[in-house]
């Protein structure tokens, strides 16, 4: 049975609080950055437990506000995983540093800590580690922070698909136990994510380099608008560094500060559709579910499905092919960074180089995941899914 009406891969849940908080924005008359913001800014660190937070327009700005306020520059190198949105790799190069990708471990997909220990071991200039917590699955932090410690080099997390995840019962954000090392955690609120805000990010770290970031992150300016266009505010700043414009406005702090509140339930929501999901699909020997490992809470930001392709009869293109035929949303996530020609021909790298995550990647699809999809949804889903496996299994 195909769905009458085609359903998106991953919609947003705005509510009448959202909309009412940005009608009230526009009628305040302060729409960029400022006491929304702030709040926003204030809210966001209380819940994940970090010292301080700046809200930014993406997740990219934030990790390249991070490797900005850490000194990273031409002739470093930041260690990170081929398996990622390139935007993650992109701001190293932004920033003139060499990125060194390394393989995945095969069941979370996420960074493999001793192929990290390797890189560092055979690269000079080395002065981060960029994990990627995938899917919202945590990466094994405390093999990647023994190793920075160890090596003295910072970390950056990306964790734009990590709200709200835990690892040994911390909130990803939360600074990491005994690390002394600066490390800092780079959050996404694109449409797709967790919680949005349209477009946006924020960055969490400890305070001082949280504040370096805030002076690049709006033109390097000593001052920004919001303190100067106040009552209690002087037209006077000075220009301290050649900074960038990656500020967060009031507008889009407005609609983040009530996904905020609603975030358990949109959570609870996430994790009774995975529950669904993996009561049906994992009975099907021609399909791999997701895992969560011992001491993880994974913010289930994606449901990964690998095809065991060898009791297939089609290939990963052709099923979601199917599934588009039905009308359910798919996608892949990710094209690992190895394959992309600007990284490939510019650093010379081989599908060989990263057999785990070229493997697994030709055989991964993602599932509809959303807050604002109804059982009714996961349940055409999941038929769907099942149809194509019966019809094209060996």
């Amino acid at each position: 049975m195909t769905r009458s009406t085609f359903l998106p891969f991953a919609p947003p849940l705005i509510g009448d609080e959202e909309i009412d908080e940005v009608v009230r924005t526009l009628r305040d008359g302060w729409i960029t950055t400022g006491p929304r913001a702030q709040r926003f800014e204030a809210d966001f660190a209380r819940l994940v437990g970090a010292p301080a937070a700046l809200a930014v327009n993406s997740a990219t700005s934030a990790m390249h506000l991070a490797l900005v306020a850490l000194g990273v520059g031409e002739g470093d190198a930041v260690v990170s995983t081929t398996m990622t949105f390139s935007s993650s790799i992109h701001v190293i190069e932004h920033q003139r540093a060499r990125p060194v990708l390394v393989d995945v471990e095969r069941d979370t997909l996420n960074i493999d800590p001793d192929q990290v220990e390797a890189a560092i071991k055979r690269t000079k200039g080395v002065k981060a580690i960029l994990p990627v917590h995938l899917y919202g699955h945590a990466a094994d932090m405390d093999a990647i922070y023994e190793i920075a410690s160890r090596h003295g080099v910072a970390v950056v997390e990306d964790a734009a698909h990590s709200l709200p995840t835990r690892y040994h019962g911390r909130m990803i954000g939360s600074p990491q136990p005994g690390f002394e090392q600066p490390n800092l955690v780079a959050f996404s609120f694109y449409a797709t994510k967790n919680l949005t805000t349209g477009e946006g990010g924020m960055l969490t770290g400890p305070p001082d380099l949280i504040e370096d970031a805030r002076v690049w992150s709006l033109h390097g300016m000593s001052r920004d608008a919001f303190k100067r266009y106040t009552s209690e505010g002087s037209w006077y700043y000075e220009v301290v560094l050649p900074g960038f414009k990656y500020n967060m406005p009031d507008v889009q702090a407005a609609i983040g500060m009530h996904q905020l509140k609603r975030l358990d339930s949109m959570q609870r929501r996430r994790r009774a559709i995975v529950a669904q999901y993996d009561e049906a699909l994992a009975q099907l020997p021609e399909l791999e579910t997701p895992v969560e490992r011992e001491g993880v809470e994974s913010a289930w930001h994606i449901y990964l499905l690998r095809l065991n392709t060898e009791r297939l009869k089609i290939d990963r293109a052709r099923f979601i092919e199917e599934l588009r035929a039905r009308n359910i949303g798919a996608s892949v996530h990710f094209i690992p960074v190895h394959l992309h020609p600007y990284y490939r021909d510019r650093y010379g790298l081989k599908p060989a180089g990263f057999p785990v995550a070229q493997a697994e990647y030709e055989r991964m699809l993602s599932l509809p995941l959303s807050p604002a999809h109804t059982d009714e949804d996961v349940a055409d889903v999941i038929e769907a899914v099942t149809d194509i496996v019966r019809e094209n299994r060996v």
